[in-house]
């Protein structure tokens, strides 16, 4: 577990059918934990603006915000491959703005590559950032910037048409450099051909079980984040409850003075305290 996970790492795991891990962290607390657990890669995700700052969507977040996030989680990380979001409007606008925020998350993020929403359309931009040597993660499917143009939250590529399209988008990234890509709410069985027919690594997030890994929001799997839990979230824990008990105890505690007991102070020798009053 010291050894770097890199975009070689997600190659060799790919060709040796060995599944990738990978959790979305927003602050240095939960990466020392997750890297000390041994996953393969933090995404810093722009999910942040639901999930830490309460916002409705992923579309209000800045880019000062995901840079602060960034600097956070990568100090409490040495194993695990650090992901940076490109938050909305990065790198829509032209190629020239997209190559210096994504170098951003790298210089001053420091993280180790960026992940951009989008298949053919934004083709040319995985290109040219993949060109000025920084490694880019793909993500097609459910695209959360998108969710205006789907209407929802919806499942993509039901349709023969819309199935086909994704089958292109994967291509499309493939060949524009991308060292994987995140599938998020596409049918198991189209996810599936998408990592047939792809020589990268996909990351399933509502997925299904074919993908070559599976990423998940990490307040989602610890039963942190109430406001919505989608029907692809498995919940491991539910820290909420404990976290209730916790603070009900810490309250009740002080309210009757059983905190803080004699064990939780500090003295002070009786010379210098006589001389106080």
């Amino acid at each position: 577990m010291n050894d770097k996970f890199t975009t070689q790492s997600f190659a060799a795991a790919k060709q040796k059918g060995e599944k990738i891990t990978v959790l979305t962290a927003y602050d240095y607390s939960m990466a020392q934990i997750l890297d000390g657990c041994g996953i393969d890669a933090i995404l810093v995700g722009d999910s942040l603006g639901m999930v830490v700052q309460g916002k409705e969507s992923t579309m209000e977040v800045t880019m000062d915000e995901m840079i602060y996030h960034c600097k956070c989680v990568a100090r409490g990380t040495k194993h695990a491959m650090l992901v940076g979001d490109l938050p909305f409007l990065t790198y829509q606008i032209n190629r020239e703005e997209a190559v210096r925020n994504a170098g951003r998350f790298i210089q001053e993020g420091k993280m180790n590559s960026v992940k951009l929403e989008g298949g053919k359309i934004i083709a040319d931009t995985v290109r040219t950032i993949v060109r000025a040597q920084i490694p880019v993660m793909g993500h097609i499917g459910l695209t959360p910037q998108s969710v205006n143009v789907f209407g929802g939250f919806k499942v993509q590529g039901k349709e023969e048409g819309a199935a086909q399209a994704l089958i292109e988008d994967a291509l499309a990234l493939e060949e524009a450099g991308a060292f994987a890509m995140v599938l998020e709410a596409v049918p198991e069985d189209l996810a599936r051909i998408i990592t047939e027919k792809v020589t990268i690594p996909t990351i399933g997030i509502g997925s299904g079980r074919y993908c070559d890994g599976q990423v998940l929001v990490v307040n989602d799997i610890l039963g942190m984040y109430s406001d919505l839990t989608p029907k692809f979230v498995k919940k491991y824990a539910n820290l909420k409850n404990s976290i209730v008990d916790a603070v009900g105890g810490y309250i009740s505690d002080v309210k009757t003075e059983q905190f803080p007991e004699k064990q939780h102070t500090f003295s002070i020798s009786d010379d210098v305290l006589e001389k106080l009053y």
